[in-house]
């Protein structure tokens, strides 16, 4: 079997001084967000899978154990590089309804309407994880689905223990997760650090996905009762929006800097151009000579970052829709 190295990230990164080093394994490690998830994908792997089935293995996971990041009403970006030293990346973030429009979070006045594109169904765009797990697993999968999500949803019927974290992330937006989804919601119950939350529904949704495909989420019954939700608390999601989805591979971002090659996402995801920005910038300086946050590497990335993250805002933006500048 061939080795691979998975790089996936949620819009966040850090610049690490050359020589300092985490945790090294011989042969494959997992890395998530809640141990649940990343004993599952190392599970996957002990029983013969690659890292793709991991992966797909550990996001599933995560939409049980760490619903508050990942989730299959969400999507994602994935970027990897083989063993052999091809690379590649995927596209599987969420899209906006097709009845969506420039002023819909604007009021009669055309100023912005608070929270409107943050909280409520009007926020929802078309989610793309389900899509995104399906096409890596039929492209690179090795395992039978079947073998990749029975762990997952033996852990949503189970359920995961509520952590000091997830408890004070459960507190902190209760009030908008019941005005949202209303007082029946699970999240509507008052928990402890220790509790057991059980995921019955969560379960019986993966189970349908499971026995009839991605087809299921995007036009089957799990598909309608999502859009009549969202429809009836006032959303524009429908039932088109979902079966259009479609994910795309895209080409992801090669970085010089110094002796290493970096690889990261390219648009949509504005993580690896910024990235690459802020690393030439400081490529010429002896950012290791500095030390970790010290007062000159502070000031240092300070400064390359306000500029690379003000060009980002300014020229970055879907490449389905703009043209991005290309530079040498």
């Amino acid at each position: 079997m061939k080795r691979l190295v998975l790089s996936c990230f949620l819009f966040q990164y850090s610049i690490v001084v050359l020589g300092q080093t985490g945790l090294i394994a011989s042969k494959a490690m997992v890395v998530s967000a809640r141990e649940e998830a990343s004993e599952i994908g190392v599970q996957i792997m002990q029983q013969g899978g690659n890292a793709f089935d991991a992966m797909v293995a550990t996001e599933l996971a995560l939409a049980v154990a760490y619903p508050y990041a990942g989730n299959i009403a969400g999507g994602g970006f994935m970027v990897y590089r083989k063993f052999d030293g091809e690379i590649g990346a995927l596209d599987y973030r969420e899209k906006a309804p097709l009845k969506a429009n420039k002023d819909m979070y604007l009021d009669k006045n055309k100023e912005v309407i608070p929270n409107l594109s943050v909280n409520g169904a009007l926020a929802i765009g078309v989610p793309g994880t389900i899509a995104g797990i399906f096409a890596v697993h039929q492209k690179f999968g090795k395992l039978p689905l079947k073998t990749i999500m029975a762990p997952v949803i033996a852990l949503a019927k189970k359920g995961v223990v509520i952590t000091e974290k997830q408890w004070k992330q459960i507190s902190n937006n209760q009030k908008e997760i019941n005005e949202t989804s209303g007082n029946e919601t699970m999240y509507a119950k008052t928990y402890k650090v220790g509790d057991t939350i059980k995921y019955a529904n969560l379960a019986a949704t993966l189970e349908r996905i499971l026995q009839n495909g991605a087809s299921e989420f995007y036009t089957g019954e799990t598909a309608q009762k999502m859009v009549d939700f969202i429809q009836k608390n006032g959303g524009i999601l429908s039932m088109e929006d979902l079966a259009k989805y479609e994910v795309k591979w895209r080409k992801p971002i090669t970085i010089p800097y110094k002796d290493l090659k970096i690889i990261s996402m390219s648009p949509p995801s504005s993580g690896g151009i910024t990235l690459g920005q802020i690393m030439k910038m400081i490529e010429p300086y002896p950012v290791a000579k500095y030390g970790h946050n010290s007062e000159q590497y502070i000031q240092l990335l300070t400064e390359a970052e306000r500029r690379a993250y003000a060009d980002r805002n300014y020229f970055l933006g879907d490449p389905d829709f703009i043209k991005i500048l290309q530079t040498s």
